[in-house]
């Protein structure tokens, strides 16, 4: 049977997975640290912010997870696509120019990426 919704919380699960599979070289601190100051600017500050955080602030693990929550977001189903690459100009313009148009999507997209970052969060905490 084709079900035309997706699983929200296995899709947050994962690209949670990805993260800590892509960045097993880094120390699990440095990537637990990265999520979860990322997960407070979004709660906080919404998707938008939480990109710019991480494309402004974040070294450590910024591109992994710039790119999880990419493939998130474009795995919800809308029809948003990805952006043309993962430089913050790229990033930010479709962001603007796509994810937040609608705000039942974006509300519904920045609760899926918290999960995501919760999940990632634990996932580095349990590797350490």
């Amino acid at each position: 049977m084709n079900n035309s919704q997706p699983n929200l919380d296995r899709l947050a699960a994962e690209r949670a997975q990805e993260i800590i599979r892509r960045t097993g070289g880094k120390a699990a601190s440095e990537v637990d640290n990265t999520v979860t100051k990322s997960l407070g600017v979004l709660q906080e500050n919404g998707v938008y912010a939480c990109f710019l955080y991480l494309l402004a602030k974040e070294k450590e693990s910024r591109d992994v997870v710039v790119e999880e929550m990419l493939n998130l977001l474009d795995g919800l189903g809308f029809g948003w696509g990805m952006p043309k690459g993962i430089g913050a100009e790229s990033v930010l313009k479709h962001l603007t120019e796509n994810v937040t148009k609608d705000l039942e999507r974006l509300l519904l997209a920045k609760e899926t990426l918290e999960q995501m970052l919760i999940y990632a969060r634990y996932g580095a905490k349990a590797r350490d």
